[in-house]
């Protein structure tokens, strides 16, 4: 089996997917943090291809950064100066050729995220 990831982005506060969110993943070697794509949700909250294929998997460090702040503001949640959250960063890793699925959660004042099937 080949390994990919993908991700699902709620709007647990509007309670539907975050359509729109911009989500950048890297890939982390020691202190090397490096870019591979950047994507946005649709509008079930999903992205419309896999954020990490099969054809470019490799077990090791990754990170996704979810834009919250600009999802936020775009979808009318009053803006606080600064936002509570604006950017998250979340950091994890893949150690097996298998499909990981990292959902996010998201309100104004807090997050899930866990990894989903």
């Amino acid at each position: 089996m080949a390994g990919y990831l993908t991700t699902h982005v709620l709007d647990t506060a509007r309670g539907r997917p975050a359509e729109g969110l911009k989500i950048e993943l890297f890939k982390i070697d020691g202190e090397t943090r490096t870019h591979l794509k950047t994507l946005h949700t649709n509008d079930d909250g999903r992205t419309d291809e896999q954020i990490l294929p099969a054809d470019r998997f490799e077990i090791g460090t990754y990170e996704l950064v979810f834009h919250a702040g600009a999802y936020l503001d775009a979808s009318g949640v009053a803006p606080e100066a600064p936002r509570f959250l604006d950017v998250i960063p979340l950091r994890f890793g893949m150690s097996e050729a298998s499909h990981y699925h990292v959902p996010l959660l998201l309100s104004p004042f807090g997050y899930q995220t866990y990894r989903g099937s």
